[in-house]
This record gives structure tokens, sequence and C-alpha cells, in this order.
């Protein structure tokens, strides 16, 4: 149940999980860590779980989204002599950092290489939910398609329509990009920060289009939230989780869209009243949504896999090949800075030195969030 690389490392560090790639192992085994990966066919570990694999003695570990890392954990990686803890990915829900803190434990995440493939998914998302893609996958499948019809899986075209994006930081913005640029929308977003390079680029390629006589796009940046969900034909949502955004989309929010809109969630399941949105989808069979994730994961709201006009996927953004192998990389290295007294990368998106194989990473963790609660050094390097 446990896979060992290195045995006579001088650092013990633990992986919760089997992760994509080995390049992440081989930049552990190089500094002289020994590597246990927990084989266990249990999809989500539990606190007594990890405080097993911790044992008496651990340097760093690295875990998942789904485990509940608190004080239980912190107190016990402490006791083993730890003083590092990375999870493969962005979001830190799952985290709490007082309680790292309390400990001295360096927490990493990764953000900064899922940018493209997490706004690649939402558009993904976004076209399967407008062509219902995956309705007529299902009724060809059953043998049911006997001939061509005039209003078999009719759909939305999305050219020249309106795209809604709430969030415009890293992720949003390159969501925004992809319809703009791919599909010629026009687009409306909501962020509490000014996106100039998004609104830029939009202009310029509304001058482009015009130049070549076709018809420009336009941008606006709305005064709220409401404001985009009424007018966008397409919404994609890309906000942080926490107190002022749980349950952003609720039943009075979803009455002021558009009857035939298209609902998109690539960020944090309880972004949605998940069961407000089961309703409106029963009563609005034109309403589409494309769900990555949900409130209460792994599992859906009752009702909501019974219904033909929702997209789900199992949190799946993240996954391409590239991304999560790059995820295991800098959760690695994350937790590989702390144990050798590395400093702290100086931004955190700016990642590409760590995932060029064909040199040794910076002598730096990538990402760690509670650096400065920890007073933690900063490292001078730019790219």
């Amino acid at each position: 149940m446990v896979q060992v690389w290195n045995p006579n490392g001088k650092y013990r560090v633990v992986s919760t999980k089997p992760m994509p790639g080995t390049r992440w192992i081989n930049l552990l085994i190089e500094q002289d860590c020994r590597v246990e990966i927990c084989t266990r066919q249990k999809t989500i570990l539990s606190v007594e779980d990890i405080i097993a694999l911790i044992g008496d003695k651990c340097d760093g570990v690295i875990g998942q989204l789904t485990e509940d890392w608190g004080e239980t954990l912190f107190s016990a990686l402490s006791r083993a002599g730890g003083k590092a803890f990375s999870n493969m990915a962005v979001g830190y829900n799952n985290v709490d950092v007082n309680a790292a803190n309390k400990y001295g434990v360096a927490v990493g995440n990764t953000p900064g290489v899922l940018t493209e493939t997490t706004a690649e998914l939402a558009a993904s998302l976004s076209l399967s939910a407008a062509r219902r893609i995956v309705e007529a996958d299902e009724f060809m499948r059953a043998g049911l398609y006997d001939g061509w019809l005039p209003n078999l899986f009719v759909g939305n075209l999305l050219k020249g329509q309106t795209v809604g994006v709430i969030g415009a930081g890293r992720i949003g913005s390159a969501y925004a990009r992809m319809m703009v640029e791919g599909f010629k929308m026009n687009l409306i977003y909501y962020d509490l920060y000014q996106a100039t390079r998004l609104e830029k680029f939009v202009t310029a390629y509304a001058e482009f289009l015009k130049a070549n006589g076709e018809q420009p796009v336009t941008w606006k940046r709305a005064a709220s939230m409401d404001e985009v969900l009424r007018e966008a034909d397409v919404i994609s949502l890309h906000p942080i989780l926490d107190k002022t955004t749980y349950h952003l989309v609720n039943k009075e929010r979803l009455a002021i869209m558009k009857k035939e809109a298209i609902l998109v969630n690539c960020s944090r399941g309880p972004v949605i009243d998940e069961v407000a949105l089961v309703e409106h989808l029963k009563q609005n069979p034109m309403f589409r949504v494309g769900l990555d994730v949900f409130e209460d994961e792994p599992y859906m709201k009752p009702g909501l896999a019974d219904l033909k006009n929702a997209v789900v996927v199992p949190h799946i953004a993240s996954a391409s090949k590239w991304t999560r192998e790059g995820m295991a990389t800098l959760a690695a290295l994350n937790v590989l800075g702390k144990i050798k007294g590395y400093p702290v990368w100086s931004d955190p998106n700016q990642i590409e030195p760590f995932l060029n194989e064909n040199v040794p990473p910076p002598a730096a963790s990538p990402s760690i969030v509670n650096s400065k609660a920890l007073g933690l050094p900063v490292s001078t390097s730019r790219l």
C-alpha cells in the first residue's frame, strides 16, 4: 500500500496519492529524499489514514484537495518533525492555514500551471451545452438515430452572442479570450478589479475584424454581477470561494438570466446553490449548464443526474497531462524548498523555470501561501 523510492534518503517525504509523471519523484530523489507514495485504493484518505502515513518521522507531505488538513494533521506532522505541506492544487479550501501557522508548517499550492487547461474545459463545457453534444452522443449510442430531422438537437449558435465572465482573473480572462477570438462573441465581465489586458485584447481584436470587413466584437465591464447575468447568453463563473461568493448564483439570480442561457462552473461548487439550480433546470428545459464542480463533492444534489440540460464532468478542469504533471512537480518542489531552507519564489504565477525539464529548477519553493505569516525569505531571482 506504500511505494518507496530511494529508501536510504535523508529526508522522508510522503505523497498521499500517486501523482502523474515521474519528474517530481526524480527531483526529490536527487536531493536525497526518501519518497513514500500511498497506493491504497481509497479515493479520499481520512485524517487517521494520513496520520498513519506521517508516522514518527516525516519531513514533508504532498496532499490533495479532498483531504482535511487542520489542527489534527498539522500537529501530527509537527510532532514528526515536518515543516512542509503542499496541496497538489491551486485552491486550499481544505487547509486551515492558521493551524499550519501555529505549528510552523509551510503550506504550498500550485497556481500558474492550471490557467489554460481550466479555461479550455470551461470553453468545452460551453460548447457541449450550447450544441447539446452529450444528449446527442447518448441518442446515437442508444441506436435511436433513424435519419436527419429539421428539429433534431437544435442548440445555440455562439457567434455574435454575448459571453459573460464573473471573475476576470487569469482563468476567467483566458476563457474570455478563447470565446471572443474563437467564436467572435461580445464580452461583458464583472470583477472587482479592471481587467486591463483583457480589454486591450478585445479592443485590438475588434480593430482586426473591422479592418477585414467583419463585424467587430465589443466589451463592457459591468457595474454589477446581476448585469452580467441579465445580458449574457453564456456565463462562466471564475470567482474565488469565500463568504461573499457562497451561493453567488441562487434562485433569485437564476430567475434574472435569459431562459435559453448557458451557465458554466469550473471554479468551486458552492458558488452555485445546486438545489435551486436543479429546480431551475427542471422548469426551464432550454436553460443549460456545464458543471465541473459540485456543492457536496463527490455527490450531486438529487435530480441533477437525471436532467438532459446539464452536462456534468468529475472535476477534471486541470486534467491535461502537462498540467497535472506540472502540478505534481510544483507541489514536490514546495515541500523540497522548505526542507532545504530555500527562499520562496517571488511570483507564484510565473513558474516556467520550474517546469522546464531541460534545466534544473530554481532553488526556491514555487508557491507558499503562508510565507509572510511564517516570515520566510523571498527569492530575488527574476525571469
